[in-house]
């Protein structure tokens, strides 16, 4: 007997009932009121269901937003901070409350939680992503739910995962999870602006190129920081990892864990696959570029070779080794995505130059791009 769950997930919204693992992620749309405040009432009928699905013994991470916000509400100003400084006060001030609602719903069921405050170092960089993925897998093992945000106190512009949708598609690989649920204020994808006339629910996408037709907007409220274009490509990256997904409203939430057809089911398109290869080419942005000449592309797209700094014809920005690099082709397209094995100013001094001494970028600290 199969449980439904293959290299490429699960096969039907049926299964999600009975799935192991997965991972919900809720906005923060769906946790303040319009003055920036905790919605109580949204984040009691929350863990209420998600403690149903626990004792159905299913495990789940919960991807949070709200910390931004709820600071906001705690600060007493009436908008979202748009500076570095003013952000992380917010998450500073509104992490500890929303940790302390989470805390007190959660063990009212007699369920403990965790808190996992990630930046994208801890899922790009070799000796971080490791333990980010053993100390996850050890709080579900042990039956504690994670509760994941980035880390917004310390992340900086030039460095960050950029949204919870994001994170959570990649949470929902770390962890290799059955689906993931992203959860808004919209039920559904429509295929255009929801109140617009003539806009209709899309229940299904097979094929993510189907969505090229539609007008997918972008940030929902004033207090977030998504809108429906950060869960389509959420959705693409979990689904390319062989994960399906689920967006719908948080009211649809225990709906869409009982495997009724509430909201959009993205089917899968890909395989599980390496972890590690996905990190380097979704988790961060990147920090600098290198540009190749012709040889070195077809070097690279012949596989199992690493990048040599003699087909490098150009570096552009700076960068420590270790940090996640776009490399370019000569007609300036995306070849693929790597972690930089030397710093830029070094890079910059011998690319052209053969026999440089240690790859540029080692073959297995990259990923190509076109497949």
């Amino acid at each position: 007997m199969t449980s439904g769950t293959d290299k490429r997930g699960l096969a039907n919204r049926s299964l999600v009932p009975s799935a192991p693992k997965f991972v919900v992620k809720v906005g923060s749309s769906s946790l303040t009121l319009s003055d920036g405040t905790l919605n109580h009432e949204q984040l009691q009928s929350l863990s209420e269901t998600l403690a149903e699905a626990y004792r159905r013994d299913q495990r789940f991470a919960l991807v949070s937003s709200g910390a931004v916000a709820a600071g906001v509400g705690s600060l007493g100003i009436t908008s979202r901070p748009t500076d570095m400084s003013g952000l992380q006060a917010a998450a500073m001030v509104g992490q500890t409350k929303l940790m302390a609602e989470y805390s007190e719903r959660f063990a009212a069921h007699g369920i403990g939680i965790g808190q996992v405050l990630l930046t994208a170092d801890d899922v790009i960089r070799r000796n971080h992503y490791r333990n980010a993925r053993l100390a996850l897998d050890k709080l579900l093992t042990m039956g504690i739910v994670p509760i994941v945000n980035e880390n917004d106190a310390v992340a900086t512009t030039e460095l960050r995962l950029g949204d919870n949708d994001r994170l959570a598609a990649l949470i929902a690989h770390l962890i290799d999870a059955d689906f993931l649920l992203l959860l808004t204020d919209v039920d559904a994808l429509y295929s255009g602006p929801p109140k617009e006339p003539g806009s209709r629910r899309i229940p299904f996408v097979g094929d993510m190129s189907e969505l090229q037709k539609y007008s997918i907007t972008g940030r929902g409220s004033s207090f977030g920081t998504g809108g429906m274009a950060t869960k389509v490509t959420a959705a693409r990256m979990a689904t390319a990892f062989g994960i399906p997904t689920i967006v719908t409203s948080a009211d649809n939430l225990g709906k869409a864990l009982a495997g009724e057809p509430v909201g959009t089911w993205f089917a899968t398109t890909g395989n599980k696959s390496n972890a590690r290869a996905l990190w380097i080419a979704h988790a961060a942005q990147s920090s600098g570029q290198v540009r190749l000449d012709a040889g070195a592309v077809t070097a690279l797209e012949s596989g199992g070779n690493s990048l040599l700094a003699v087909g490098i014809t150009d570096v552009v920005g700076t960068f420590d080794p270790g940090d996640p690099i776009d490399i370019i082709g000569p007609g300036g397209n995306l070849v693929a995505r790597g972690l930089a094995g030397w710093d830029s100013e070094r890079l910059r001094g011998s690319a052209g130059v053969a026999g440089a001494g240690r790859p540029a970028v080692h073959v297995d600290d990259m990923v190509l791009m076109r497949q």
